[in-house]
């Protein structure tokens, strides 16, 4: 055989390992989360109906959501889990491009060499046994050890088939002499949370997987004075992701997918149809009121963008609308499930910060609103030349329709509520969402075996992916916190006595860059507990920032170059990315102006809130 058919037979066999590996580890996190819902379902049932608990629940159920990262950890270097921002690699000469690839691909095995060794370290070093559980403390640090090997192996696997098996190899060796290079000594930088920046910032811009990118740059802070070894990296992720509050992602994730494959979120475009659907652009105004509703139920803006892009898209190109803009509405409307509650934003948020959740859904609803608002004003003066108004619904079609989405709608009545109220925490509200939406769509006969087993799969990697990045930013926090970057901020705006409005467009202003190259989610947990400090001082509302800062950040689902919205619902539809990217302009445009009233009502409310509950 020669060389030529040798390349193409080991692709073959590479792209069939690959496959495999895939579904292994899909099922194996499907069957993860399975378990953890069932430890914490039956928690809840043991405190609700019998007036107790379990005392090794929460327990399990954190060292259960660890092994799903773990396990996971392969699938967040392939597709949109993968959070590589290659725009601008796309632009370079054959050439270059194919450097750049190889350099992205040796930090993600940096840093997944990083997590390997590290893992298997703490293993080795850790001693002791679970008071609660009766486990070896070592397991824990052992799953993230397997993870970071099997990801070794994918990262592998994916480098040989995209780009050839030499510059995989290449990579591999590239990534194991940064790997090398980390343990060396210089002492030159005197603040290490700078380098982490430097690596971490051109790993992503040469499109390296996000976490992994940041992994790999606080792994490079060793030479030059860092604090964090491989075992303390490791150990600060586990921390990390080591919260019970964090459990409530895999659930609202997976509450939706069960929406989602049991037909109920079609339910709730009908619905909406009923409402609006008369109107001029009726059927965008309908995409996002069933946006604004299927916000309620799931809290995923890409995985609500997924669903409309293969559902309400393909209606309103049939309709008349040009594919890019029925792109750019469909991921316009979709920002709205990461600000109306639960929101996984707003999530990460509190656990970053430690602000109440159940205050920060509160000022989501407020929030979202408003957007809404901007949203339907944007698209009633954007949509032109298309005649798609349906007949005004009666009074008795919104009825049937409305009991039609009741069970869809009553999830995310029932999720806040028990939150705000103080009925439930958020993990145990997330879990009933769960039991509530299957048991739904079960009474009414549109969800078998098959379809949940579906859910599972989905939501586990997406799950898992978020629960990566969540673990990758807290040894990047650590550094920050390390050389003291907040208080040098506070301590700024306190000698320039910089008032709330100051404070204000600086904040925003910071948030629509660093936005342009980092997911929300690392965003979130790198500039919150940097930010909010600031603004406190300044005298605003820490809730009300909080909000601002996440619709501020999630106005970048929409912009490039990284976009992550529109590059979902574009890959689905397979339209253009840059042809979305200038559709979406009018919506992006009114969106910043409902930024700029939320964000002068938060500057202005110090100066209010004494007047009004004086009048109150």
């Amino acid at each position: 055989m020669n060389e030529a058919g040798q390349g193409r037979d080991w692709r073959r066999r590479a792209a069939r390992f690959e496959a495999a590996l895939r579904a292994v580890l899909e099922n194996t996190g499907a069957a993860i989360l399975a378990a953890l819902f069932l430890v914490v379902m039956a928690a809840v049932l043991q405190r609700y109906l019998f007036g107790g608990g379990f005392v090794w629940s929460d327990e399990l159920a954190i060292w259960l959501n660890l092994a799903l990262i773990a396990v996971a950890a392969p699938l967040a270097v392939t597709g949109t889990l993968a959070m590589r921002l290659d725009v601008l690699v796309r632009l370079l000469p054959a050439g270059p491009r194919r450097l750049a690839g190889v350099v992205a691909e040796a930090v993600a095995f940096h840093g997944a060499l990083v997590l390997a060794a590290g893992g298997l370290s703490v293993a080795t070093l850790v001693g002791g046994h679970s008071t609660v559980l009766g486990l070896p403390e070592a397991l824990r640090f052992t799953a993230f050890a397997c993870g970071g090997a099997l990801t070794l192996a994918a990262l592998f696997l994916r480098a040989g088939l995209e780009r050839g098996l030499a510059d995989a190899v290449a990579s591999l060796l590239l990534g194991c002499g940064f790997y090398g290079l980390a343990q060396l000594s210089f002492d030159l930088f005197p603040t290490p949370s700078l380098v982490a920046a430097l690596v971490a910032g051109a790993g992503l811009l040469l499109g390296a997987p996000l976490p992994f990118a940041l992994i790999a740059g606080v792994s490079l802070t060793g030479p030059f004075g860092g604090l964090m070894p491989e075992p303390a990296i490791v150990q600060t992720m586990v921390g990390g992701v080591g919260k019970f509050l964090l459990l409530a992602i895999p659930f609202f994730l997976l509450a939706g997918e069960v929406l989602t494959e049991g037909g109920l979120a079609e339910r709730l475009i009908r619905f909406a149809a009923t409402l609006v659907g008369h109107r001029r652009a009726g059927l965008a105004q309908t995409a996002l009121v069933a946006s604004a509703l299927f916000s309620g139920a799931s809290g995923s803006s890409v995985a609500n963008a997924a669903f409309g892009a293969k559902v309400m898209a393909p209606t309103l190109v049939a309709r008349g609308y040009p594919p890019a803009n029925a792109a750019a509405i469909v991921a316009g409307v979709s920002m709205l499930d990461n600000i109306i509650p639960p929101s996984i934003a707003f999530l990460i948020l509190a656990s970053a910060t430690n602000l109440s959740v159940g205050a920060l859904l509160v000022g989501g609803f407020v929030a979202g609103g408003v957007l809404t608002l901007a949203l339907a004003i944007g698209i009633h003066l954007s949509v032109r030349g298309v005649v798609d108004a349906a007949p005004k619904a009666s009074a008795a079609e919104r009825g049937r329709a409305l009991i039609g989405a009741v069970p869809a709608i009553g999830l995310g009545i029932v999720v806040v509520a028990g939150i705000r109220l103080g009925m439930v925490t958020v993990t145990e509200a997330s879990a009933l969402a769960v039991a509530y939406a299957v048991l739904a769509c079960l009474a009414l006969r549109s969800l078998n075996g098959r379809g949940v087993w579906a859910a599972l799969r989905k939501s586990s990697a997406e799950a898992a992916a978020i629960g990566l990045l969540i673990g990758a930013s807290a040894p990047f926090a650590f550094l920050l916190a390390v050389d003291r970057v907040s208080d040098e901020m506070a301590g700024l705006v306190t000698l320039l006595d910089a008032g709330p409005y100051a404070v204000t467009l600086l904040a925003n202003l910071v948030l629509l860059v660093a936005g342009l190259f980092l997911d929300i989610g690392a965003a979130i947990l790198l500039l919150a507990p940097l930010l909010l400090p600031v603004a406190v001082a300044a005298g605003l509302d820490p809730i009300q920032f909080g909000v601002v800062l996440v619709v501020n950040l999630m106005i970048h689902g929409l912009t490039p170059p990284l976009g992550i919205l529109v590059y979902v619902v574009s890959g689905i539809m397979r339209v253009p990315a840059g042809a979305v990217f200038r559709a979406v302009l009018p919506l992006l445009g009114v969106l910043i102006v409902a930024l700029m009233v939320l964000s002068l009502g938060m500057a202005a409310w110090p100066a209010l809130a004494p007047g009004l509950k004086a009048l109150f």
